[in-house]
């Protein structure tokens, strides 16, 4: 069960991976704080460098273990664009790329299985500049998808079979409306199945329901908290404010004053003098909780969300350190992977391995994955091909 993890930021991913019951022996991690965070925490041996500059000897040399030793591969490589800046570069500015080194990484080391989180645009991103070297993917370059579609023709020249979607975390006890795209990958002509959500927001389809604010904040107490206060523009229209509610709930002669140039623009603005509701899951969190777009505000309290409530939300452990100051605090816990969804990844792979998943459970799920449409390998790769095919016959 030994576990390479790449990109390891603050280790959310990583947690649950671990928790599920995989080994990890050595993280790649470039930034500098996340990388104290490991070492203040874990044993694990960490490679602080830029992946461009990260060998497969490196990473098998720092965990000492051979090929053959390596069951899984994690990592949650960045969305890049594949843009046109590589026209002058070439070849060498799309290898650059940090998803394409995670596919490097995969083809050279060959574990049994990989695991790849990604952002939601990732199932939109293009590929708008191919190399020459690579012109057996010109016909999808500038489809929408392409960069996924290209993930899995390259996966497959490999020897794995790959199975994705994007997945709400709030559907599998997470804290947290958040949806973020999974990859699982096997080597071998086998696909794993997709896991079905465990909770839901009624509970009547799973038998549970989600896992709300207000369970996961439980315990703490409002003298221990730590954050950034609120500027006092925003603290005097939060206080006008009950749970659940948005600028949208202000009076209605003060949204114009309250919203300011934003007023006028097209979108629900959800984000701005937004406070939580106890008792629903959390928005997704993002890297600072008090900027006007993507407020989250405390449900009661004057202030947005603690380090501690983020750490909860994301269900790290309570005595997880995180290096930096506030701000960076704020960041490496927003940007992690919450746990409880590396946990389902991981469970996920154990249960294809020991034979013990139901492969129909695709076919029996009593609510989607996510919200939205056309997000899975099973809907996603028939619909871009059709549109290909389209494009080719003009």
């Amino acid at each position: 069960m030994n576990t390479i993890s790449l990109f390891s930021g603050a280790m959310g991913l990583d947690l649950g991976i671990e928790k599920a019951g995989f080994k990890i022996k050595v993280c790649v991690e470039m930034n500098k704080l996340a990388c104290e965070t490991i070492r203040a925490n874990t044993d694990i041996p960490v490679i602080q460098k830029d992946i461009n500059d990260v060998s497969s000897q490196d990473i098998l040399g720092a965990a000492n273990l051979k090929k053959e030793d390596v069951t899984l591969i994690v990592g949650g490589p960045p969305c890049q664009a594949f843009s046109t800046a590589g026209a002058r570069r070439s070849l060498s500015d799309f290898r650059g790329n940090v998803i394409v080194n995670y596919l490097r990484i995969v083809q050279e080391i060959q574990p049994k299985y990989f695991i790849l989180e990604n952002v939601r645009g990732i199932l939109s991103a293009v590929m708008s500049h191919v190399p020459d070297e690579l012109d057996e993917y010109k016909d999808i370059s500038n489809l929408k998808g392409s960069v996924m579609y290209y993930l899995k023709e390259e996966f497959k020249k490999y020897g794995y079979t790959i199975s994705f979607s994007l997945f709400n975390s709030a559907n599998y006890s997470i804290p947290q409306k958040r949806e973020r795209v999974i990859i699982f990958g096997h080597r071998g002509l086998e696909r794993i199945p997709l896991p079905s959500p465990t909770h839901s927001e009624t509970g009547l389809e799973t038998g549970k329901v989600w896992t709300t604010f207000g369970q996961a904040v439980k315990g703490l107490r409002e003298e221990d908290m730590n954050y950034i206060e609120l500027s006092e523009k925003a603290k005097k229209y939060i206080c006008m404010l009950k749970p659940g509610q948005y600028w949208k709930h202000l009076p209605e002669e003060l949204k114009p004053e309250a919203m300011g140039g934003s007023y006028l623009l097209g979108g629900g603005k959800t984000g701005f003098f937004r406070r939580l509701d106890y008792n629903s899951p959390s928005p997704t969190l993002v890297t600072s909780p008090s900027m006007p777009a993507t407020m989250l505000a405390h449900p009661e309290q004057l202030r947005p969300l603690s380090v501690e409530e983020y750490a909860r939300i994301q269900q790290f452990p309570d005595n997880w350190k995180v290096a930096g100051g506030i701000r960076e605090v704020y960041k490496q816990i927003g940007n992690a992977v919450p746990v409880g969804l590396g946990y389902m990844a991981g469970k996920t792979i154990v249960e294809f391995m020991e034979g013990k998943h139901n492969p129909e459970r695709e076919n029996i799920n009593k609510i989607p994955y996510s919200r939205y449409k056309n997000c899975s390998d099973f809907e996603f790769i028939p619909l871009f091909e059709s549109v290909l095919k389209k494009q080719k016959n003009g």
